[in-house]
């Protein structure tokens, strides 16, 4: 084995002994967490009395937020402010770029983020007290701008209906992107919303692959789930878009075609895209699943991946980082133009209504 594949980490999968592979998890490490001073890891089983081995139940760490909304600085994601009730996700994408944010709550980006998900119980009480605010005009506020509002949590603590509830209540607009089914428990509302233009759902859906999924979105559900989250929606009035996001150069990419198509006849009416971005902590991880699941193409990925961005596997330039740049970026953002085109999606651009926002009790204190 060369000394470049030993430090980027490049092995076959482990069937079992030191390194067993942890079904239904994506990240199969945990990484470092750059904020910390100190890194505790394990060197012999037997020397810890508590560890991660791949199985440990999902823990819910309820706290008391200080903020909700963030005002959101980046120009390239198609948002002003977003709102996240939960902190990491158990849906475990091995691609995700939340996954970063972890560290800064003092753990790692890996395997923590999927089973250590914190719970801001006090969300809507936060959002209420935002919408409140004499500044506040009613711009569209994004949730599951960071983590997935409809992962498993949710079944539990049911903070996302909440919010919107409040949201309906202030007739405040609202952008939501899952991967979730569950988000059909909440039609009742989310129907309501869009009679009135204050709410748009995007759904992402990556590959109609199962073992792909399995492997790459662990505990997220089916393409043919996400399918129905559509057409349920848009049979409802609800606008409904599609993310084919990330497109992974040699893994999913061919199957945008195939993904665009199936959603319009689903009902969505709009479309976007990602190429995958592999930024801090991400790099190493999915470095070390991709070569444990698709040893036989793994090189070839990781250097599309890097066609992709100039020659690595990251670049954070706005305008840039979220379509790539080079030729195998370009060949992506062709195909997702020729069959928008053809399949008549982002025809037209859906408007929330600012106008209708108000702050319940205001018109009674004018008497």
């Amino acid at each position: 084995m060369s000394e470049e594949r030993k430090k980027r980490g490049t092995f076959k999968p482990a069937q079992g002994g030191e390194n067993p592979y942890h079904q239904g998890r994506g990240a199969q490490i945990n990484t470092r967490n750059k904020f910390l001073k100190e890194t505790y890891v394990q060197e012999h089983a037997e020397g810890i009395d508590e560890w991660w081995e791949g199985d440990e139940a999902t823990v819910y760490l309820e706290e008391t937020a200080r903020t909700l909304v963030n005002k959101v600085d980046s120009p390239d994601v198609g948002m002003w402010y977003s709102m996240n009730p939960y902190q990491g996700c158990e849906h475990g994408c091995i691609y995700c770029y939340a996954r970063n944010a972890h560290e800064y709550w003092g753990y790692s980006a890996g395997a923590d983020f999927e089973h250590k998900i914190l719970v801001k119980k006090n969300a809507p009480e936060l959002f209420r007290k935002f919408l409140e605010r004499r500044d506040w005009d009613g711009t569209p506020v994004s949730l599951s701008g960071n983590t997935d509002c409809y992962q498993p949590a949710e079944r539990k603590y049911k903070i996302t209906r909440s919010l919107l509830e409040v949201a309906l209540e202030f007739r405040q607009p609202i952008g939501i992107i899952t991967k979730n089914a569950g988000i059909l428990r909440d039609v009742d509302l989310l129907k309501e919303m869009a009679s009135m233009q204050l709410t748009c759902v995007f759904v992402s859906i990556t590959t109609f692959n199962e073992d792909l999924r399995r492997a790459m979105e662990p505990r997220t559900t089916t393409a043919a789930q996400r399918l129905r989250v559509i057409e349920t929606l848009s049979n409802l009035g609800v606008p409904t878009g599609v993310m084919t996001a990330p497109m992974i150069p040699g893994l999913n990419d061919h199957e945008m075609p195939a993904l665009l198509k199936s959603a319009r006849e689903a009902g969505a009416t709009m479309a976007g895209y990602t190429v995958v971005r592999l930024n801090g902590a991400i790099h190493l991880m999915f470095h070390d699943w991709l070569y444990k699941n698709f040893p036989d193409r793994a090189d070839k990925v990781w250097h599309q991946i890097e066609a992709c961005h100039a020659g690595r596997v990251n670049d954070s330039e706005f305008g840039r980082r979220m379509s790539g740049s080079g030729e195998e970026a370009d060949l992506i953002r062709q195909q997702f133009r020729i069959h928008t085109q053809r399949l008549g999606l982002n025809a037209e651009k859906v408007s929330l209504d600012t106008t209708r926002f108000r702050r319940p009790g205001e018109q009674m204190k004018l008497f």
